[in-house]
């Protein structure tokens, strides 16, 4: 086994999608011998799951590139944190030592220039390559990797969006997908239920506009006001910045053809017992580089729709492991919901494939071994 240090550096404090998949690459570096801290903006729910790996945690402020930032004034704001952050950075990789550096997220660029100006290699993991912003950010947000001595992607979709603004990255970078533990203990089986028996959707995700939980509330209002008994759970809570995001949501759900049929359950985890009771889960994303949610839902042995957009493309297979939709369309997303509902051996059929397709390509194990050969990669 390698015996070393490795740095972590990571812009959130909870257990999403990103979050979690950090965690289990904590726990492959531990297991492999690494010791590991990760530095996080501030303490929260991921803090106690990375010692209880045996990673140590220091909490310490660092400006997040979040997408509620990208206005000239944000924008401003962002650059002179910057200056202090890359600092902070600096001092706390020169006083830890690491051999390594792994910038978790593209949010966070203050990390990879502090690792730059350390003299000390870095990793990037990027989880948010997307296409539907502007080719000026999009660049912006790639060109900062060229500071990465390796980079790693959780999907080729991802690697056609960076190398698109920056073909400079293309021998830099390489395609990891997200490895993704199933549930602890087995759960119930899909419940047995007629074509005419209400169905329960349910939809785990931050609450953004990229996640599409405003196409999933139209969808439901669609199905409802044509006669049918469709309620729709969403799991999830906001940005700092989204506040009025979800705002809108809520009053949605208030109108009368939504009113009673959408119940919102905040932060939820483990989200296990969420999926348990769906008859169908929903991921119409607008843009989703990979999607570990769609996978949670594959080893939940739920039927699932998706958006057929990015990263959900690679990890759902139209017809065989799930329904996919268009982006952004509650049309298309509501003739999906319903095929569901009239069809229940074929959403069974669909969720006992996914399960073992889930648990064949997404494994943590793979995932892992992957993740720690390419942190050797950068010390050997």
């Amino acid at each position: 086994m390698k015996s070393g240090t490795i740095l972590v550096a990571h812009p959130s404090p909870d257990l999403y999608g990103s979050d979690l998949q950090m965690l289990v690459t904590v726990q492959a570096l531990v297991q492999e011998g690494w010791g590991v801290t990760v530095v996080l903006p501030v303490d929260g729910p991921l803090s106690s799951r990375l010692r209880a790996c045996g990673a140590d945690v220091l909490v310490s402020t660092m400006p997040v590139l979040r997408k509620s930032v990208m206005t000239p004034r944000g924008l401003v704001q962002f650059v002179a944190q910057s200056v202090s952050g890359t600092w902070r950075a600096v001092r706390t990789i020169r006083g830890r030592r690491p051999d390594a550096v792994l910038v978790n997220t593209v949010t966070i660029p203050t990390w990879l220039l502090g690792a730059r100006l350390a003299r000390t290699p870095v990793l990037s993991h990027v989880h948010e390559a997307e296409e539907d912003q502007g080719r000026a950010i999009r660049t912006l947000l790639a060109g900062q990797l060229l500071l990465a001595d390796r980079i790693v992607v959780n999907s080729a979709a991802a690697r056609r969006a960076l190398v698109e603004v920056v073909p400079w990255l293309e021998h830099r970078l390489r395609v990891v997908h997200n490895g993704v533990p199933g549930p602890p203990t087995p759960l119930s089986e899909l419940r047995e239920r007629t074509a005419d028996e209400p169905l329960r959707a349910v939809l785990v995700a931050r609450l953004s506009p990229r996640k599409g939980i405003d196409v999933a509330l139209e969808a439901v209002a669609q199905l409802r006001r044509e006669g049918q008994d469709v309620s729709l759970d969403i799991c999830g809570t906001v940005f700092a910045g989204y506040e009025w995001y979800e705002e809108e949501l809520r009053r949605r759900a208030a109108m009368p053809d939504l009113a009673g049929a959408v119940v919102f359950h905040g932060y939820v985890s483990p989200t296990w017992p969420a999926l348990e009771r769906a008859d169908v889960v929903l991921v119409p994303s607008r843009v989703e580089p990979f999607g570990n949610t769609a996978v949670e839902a594959m080893l939940a042995g739920r039927p699932l729709v998706a958006s057929g957009v990015q990263g959900l493309l690679e990890v759902v297979t139209d017809l065989s492991t799930g329904l996919h939709v268009r982006p952004g369309d509650p049309q298309s997303l509501a003739e999906a919901l319903l095929r569901i509902a009239r069809e229940p051996r074929m959403a069974r059929s669909l969720a006992n494939q996914a399960e073992s397709e889930a648990r064949r390509r997404f494994s943590p194990e793979t995932y892992s071994e992957l993740m720690a050969g390419a942190v050797r990669s950068l010390t050997a």
